[in-house]
């Protein structure tokens, strides 16, 4: 099958596994893995921050960032369709004693006005707002990205209010390829940030935790509370550091593929979407019919498989083990689909 339901999907490669085999490895607890450690040094330098912290999840890695950004009783901002909010089973409530306050943003893209807009007052029955949560690039928004502008007009808010600034980088590798953005530059925005390196970048597992050298002690401490002290972690590690020399550049190629699908679903009055919107590896189009379920039946049984995101939307998403040939497959499915 094609699979095209997620980024998440994709399994380790011969390079990627040898690389794995290879590796050094020691009890992460004991902070003794070599591997795991000089991948937290790495990702660190290239976000410009103090240091990293390797986890199993990126929700663990977003829930460890409010936690160490908040108290309880505080406030997150946040658009609406965040993963934060939608995806991580009420994590922050239940870990962190946090309120979220969703936002209607553009796309998932929040604009400095309107996280000013959800600001409390300093009453004393008010939440106390702590942080803004930025999602980069946007899951439920399909794939848009910050600019440069809009990220610093949003840390000038920041300070200017006395909050933090947490991004959920579960993409922002797909971010930085398709804006040009460099990754230091995010590190100048965020008080923490979480990447992951299991979806485009497509190790089997793993995400990191960054953040300043004073929070550090806190994350370990906190991710051991919640059972995300691994042994020997070297061996993941191996597979993130892999994918970041291999997978990376390949992220624009993930890109152009899906643009290329975007435009071919654009020719097809089956279907609705705008391919200008389509920015890096994720593709949100409409079933016109509104037959969601009958569609992605008829894909499964071509050999495609895609995700339903909507009462009228279906979710295509690109990775480095989909390749040209396999776009043409689909193209080719879309056109039998309309032909007399």
């Amino acid at each position: 099958m094609i699979d095209l339901r997620s980024d998440t999907v994709t399994r380790p490669t011969p390079g990627m596994l040898e690389a794995m085999m290879r590796a050094p490895v020691g009890d992460d607890v004991f902070k003794e893995d070599p591997t795991a450690n000089a991948l937290q040094e790495r990702v660190a330098a290239l976000f410009g921050m103090e240091a990293g912290l390797f986890v199993p999840s990126g929700t663990m890695g977003n829930q460890l960032c409010v936690n160490l950004l908040t108290r309880p009783g505080d406030e997150v901002i946040l658009d609406k369709t965040a993963h934060i909010f939608n995806y991580e089973s009420a994590a922050a409530p239940v870990l962190s004693g946090v309120q979220l306050h969703t936002l209607p943003g553009e796309r998932g893209i929040l604009t400095p006005e309107l996280i000013e807009s959800g600001f409390r007052a300093h009453n004393d029955w008010d939440p106390r707002t702590s942080v803004i949560a930025l999602e980069n690039t946007t899951n439920k928004g399909g794939g848009a990205c910050y600019t440069r502008e809009n990220l610093t007009a949003i840390r000038r808010l920041a300070d200017a209010k006395g909050v933090a600034v947490h991004i959920d980088g579960a993409r922002i590798w797909n971010a930085h390829v398709a804006t040009g953005i460099p990754l230091a530059f995010f590190g100048t925005i965020a008080d923490t940030i979480s990447v992951c390196f299991s979806k485009g970048l497509g190790a089997p597992v793993g995400s990191m935790v960054l953040c300043g050298k004073d929070r550090l002690r806190d994350a370990y401490r906190r991710r051991k509370q919640w059972g995300g002290g691994m042994r020997q972690v070297g061996l993941l590690a191996a597979a993130a550091d892999y994918a970041l020399d291999h997978h990376l550049p390949l992220l624009a190629d993930d890109h152009r593929r899906a643009r290329q699908l975007a435009e071919a679903l654009a020719a097809n009055p089956d279907y609705e979407i705008d391919p200008a919107g389509v920015e890096t590896n994720i593709v949100l189009f409409d079933v016109r019919d509104g037959d969601v379920d009958g569609t992605l039946a008829r894909f499964r049984e071509k050999g495609v498989g895609m995700t339903r995101f909507g009462p009228r939307t279906i979710r295509a998403v690109f990775h480095h083990l989909v390749g040209d040939a396999d776009l043409e497959r689909v193209i080719q499915m879309l056109n039998v689909e309309i032909s007399p």
